[in-house]
């Protein structure tokens, strides 16, 4: 969880002023997020576009 801050998929709520996580997860994954178990998301995207380009070179 501590690189969703950088991730496409956390976005803000302004309705309920807080962040979310885009994705839908099935009840599985949303334990293991929760719980922390996972060390990496398989759903991480990198909000950072210098980022991407640099890995398509």
């Amino acid at each position: 969880m501590d690189h969703c801050e950088s991730c496409t998929y956390y976005l803000y709520d302004e309705e309920y002023e807080t962040y979310y996580c885009d994705r839908d997860l099935d009840e599985d994954e949303m334990v293991h997020f929760l719980q922390g178990s996972k060390r990496a998301c398989p759903y991480y995207r990198s909000d950072n576009e210098y980022e991407v380009v640099r890995h398509q070179m």
